[in-house]
């Protein structure tokens, strides 16, 4: 589905799928390198990393293993607390492994906080973050985040894996939902 497709639900595209495509690429090269010779195991945090993952997967030159894992974190409303129930774990053992933690967005990082010390008290040997968008005015804590797609404003977006009310997902681009879709 193309943002055409949904016209007026979107103020704006901040990010089409070619630029999208052509980011992965060059972080997939990255990757390559920096994991060369080792077992990489790339971990998708459910349901929005299901394109970053799966696109992310297909342009890799290297052998990767791949799990997945869905939590939810509380808060009041809309904002995340940092308290993370585990909906889905993993079925990998993270012992010694080299983990790829592969999101589609991080906002607060209060969530990718927690699983990060989740990840490390399993024994992996080492956790690394990819995440296709970063929201540096939203965050709440420091998230060394080694693979960036892209810096976003603090605005609702969806596409591309990113939803309002599980729609949107299926976006090819990432844009900014209109206030009317959600006021």
């Amino acid at each position: 589905m193309h943002a055409s497709d949904i016209e007026g639900d979107l103020s704006t595209v901040l990010v089409t799928e070619a630029e999208i495509h052509a980011k992965l690429a060059e972080i997939a090269r990255r990757i390559e390198t920096d994991y060369a010779g080792k077992d990489v195991l790339l971990v998708g945090v459910l349901k929005g990393a299901i394109m970053v993952m799966a696109d992310l997967a297909r342009e890799l030159r290297l052998h990767v293993e791949t799990d997945w894992m869905a939590v939810s974190s509380y808060g009041a409303g809309t904002k995340s607390s940092g308290v993370v129930q585990i909906r889905k774990d993993l079925d990998s053992d993270l012992t010694d492994r080299h983990v790829l933690i592969v999101e589609d967005i991080i906002d607060s990082g209060l969530t990718l906080s927690w699983l990060l010390e989740n990840f490390a008290s399993r024994g992996a040997a080492s956790i690394e973050v990819c995440a296709l968008l970063r929201k540096p005015e939203a965050a709440k804590v420091e998230i060394e985040c080694r693979y960036v797609g892209f810096d976003i404003p603090n605005e609702f977006v969806v596409g591309y894996g990113l939803d309002y009310a599980e729609k949107y997902r299926n976006l090819r681009d990432v844009g900014v939902l209109a206030p009317h879709v959600y006021s």
